[in-house]
């Protein structure tokens, strides 16, 4: 046992290999070539928790057709604020991706970004005349041109056979329907950047478990691990370190002592999918269909019926289903919600338990479902659906953020940057919509860490992300430019510049 031999420094510490820290590293790779980086993943592979695209409830998402980003406001109208800022961040991960290709960083962009449809289906009057406010409000935006409007059973059936096929479309349907929507793979995204930082001179170390950090007088921090397999510990001297950790990122903030990590806790949500076993039927849909949350639901609970890509062959995710689990992670440890209690966030902790009382009721009705209530479930969007063509897989572990409000505490469904005041430490708490804006975290956590060098990194950052600094949905010659470069680059077979249509005019029911 080497507990107390300090063996190795290094520039940079990531910790975690999933989509995040493999982002930071390829782009410090491309930043400051001459920085040494050492990652540590406590299991045996990279992507192998959220990131993983059977673990991973979203895939791709640039608000094309989740609804939880279009909320409809009193007087009707809808709300697309939230939508235009998630495209945007999107749009930044999808520059760096086809700077990546071009490059060398990445291989074939078919591993792991394909085309795919994104489609918001709903069903009733009052869903269906939402939906076309939905349709008046984004259409016209440049980041959102193309999107189709309707309320055709035909054009319903021609395009979603398997959503078709046994409806009773006397209750009206409508659809947005955007054909420049992808998929993406998000664990074989992140294995080629981790490969990648490994290829160009930096150390991965697998099975092994970062355990403490502590602060050096210098402003360096001691990492210690260790080695899952064999027991033994190590330790190592890092200028800057990264808490990529997912679930398992609030518990060594907490251990690191930053004060910018007090007050904030974790609400851990797991979840569940059917996933099609039948050939004949995954072949029957090829789009991302996204519905409405149950009322009372929480926004990372939106239904969908999702065209997956994985490995070159074509899946169908349906769910998600919500579970609890104490764990943060997914192979993590039934104590680790309540090791992360503290003094500092348990009135955090307390006042989300008081307000949502509705999360809590929902949480226990899906986890009272049954096999057949779940294809109860699943026959809103497949009404023929049958339970045999599908089975029930586990998802990743979700820990949504609880932060600090007033005396009490706030849930957060979203994603928060945490980094100290110095810029020594930085890590990212939360979920969704995670993965698909990762490359712009990981530029937030490099400008808020490295302001000396921000400034001398313009020139490269700008080669890889031509847009940043810029609102693409205010320049739209900027917007059409890197449209068409990423789609060339990524092998997006779809149209490079989609121009605004005119709704497809409603048939009668």
């Amino acid at each position: 046992m080497s507990d107390n031999v300090l063996e190795a420094k290094t520039d940079v510490v990531l910790i975690g290999a999933g989509i995040m820290s493999a982002t930071l590293g390829a782009l410090l790779r491309q930043l400051q070539p001459d920085w040494s980086i050492t990652a540590f993943e406590r299991l045996d592979a990279a992507a192998a928790e959220s990131s993983d695209p059977w673990n991973n409830a979203g895939t791709g998402h640039s608000a094309l057709c989740e609804l939880n980003y279009t909320p409809a406001k009193a007087d009707g109208t809808v709300d697309i604020t939230k939508a235009i800022n998630v495209n945007e961040q999107f749009q930044v991960s999808r520059q760096f991706w086809a700077y990546a290709v071009d490059n060398g960083i990445l291989s074939d962009p078919k591993d792991f970004i394909n085309p795919i449809p994104h489609v918001s289906f709903v069903h009733g009057a009052a869903d269906v005349k939402y939906l076309r406010a939905r349709y008046d409000a984004l259409a016209g935006h440049p980041l959102f041109a193309g999107m189709e409007y309707s309320e055709s059973p035909e054009l319903f059936s021609e395009r979603l056979p398997l959503m078709a096929a046994g409806r009773d479309f006397s209750d009206p349907v409508a659809l947005n329907w955007t054909s420049t929507g992808t998929d993406v793979d998000f664990g074989a995204l992140t294995k080629q950047l981790i490969n990648n930082v490994a290829a160009s001179g930096g150390t991965v170390f697998f099975g092994h478990e970062v355990t403490n950090l502590s602060k050096q007088s210098d402003g360096s921090w001691i990492v210690k691990v260790r080695n899952r397999r064999t027991g033994e510990s190590r330790k190592v001297n890092a200028k800057f370190v990264f808490v990529g950790a997912g679930g398992g990122a609030l518990h060594l903030l907490q251990k690191s002592g930053i004060s910018e990590a007090k007050g904030f806790g974790g609400f851990p949500v797991s979840g569940a999918f059917l996933r099609c076993t039948n050939p004949d039927v995954i072949a029957q849909h090829s789009a991302k269909v996204y519905g409405k949350a149950a009322v009372g639901a929480p926004p990372m609970s939106v239904p969908h019926l999702d065209t997956r890509v994985i490995g070159g062959k074509q899946g169908l995710l349906f769910g998600p289903y919500a579970g609890w689990s104490p764990k943060f992670l997914k192979q993590g440890g039934v104590l680790d919600l309540p090791k992360s209690v503290k003094p500092n966030n348990i009135m955090s902790m307390l006042g989300v338990g008081a307000t949502e009382l509705g999360l809590v009721k929902y949480l226990v009705g899906e986890l009272t479902q049954s096999p057949r209530d779940r294809i109860v479930t699943l026959s809103e969007f497949a009404p023929n659906a049958k339970l045999e063509d599908w089975e029930l897989i586990v998802a990743g572990q979700r820990v949504q953020v609880i932060r600090r409000k007033g005396i009490g505490g706030v849930l957060e469904f979203g994603t928060a940057v945490v980094s100290a005041d110095d810029g020594t430490i930085a890590g990212l708490l939360g979920a969704s919509p995670g993965a698909s804006t990762a490359v712009p975290a990981m530029l937030d956590v490099l400008e808020r860490c490295f302001p000396k060098q921000w400034t001398g990194w313009q020139g490269k950052l700008h080669e890889m992300v031509p847009s940043l600094g810029t609102k693409l949905s205010d320049d739209q010659a900027l917007f059409d430019k890197v449209w068409q470069w990423s789609t060339k680059s990524l092998q997006l077979d779809v149209t490079s510049v989609a121009e605004t249509t005119a709704p497809i005019e409603p048939a009668s029911v």
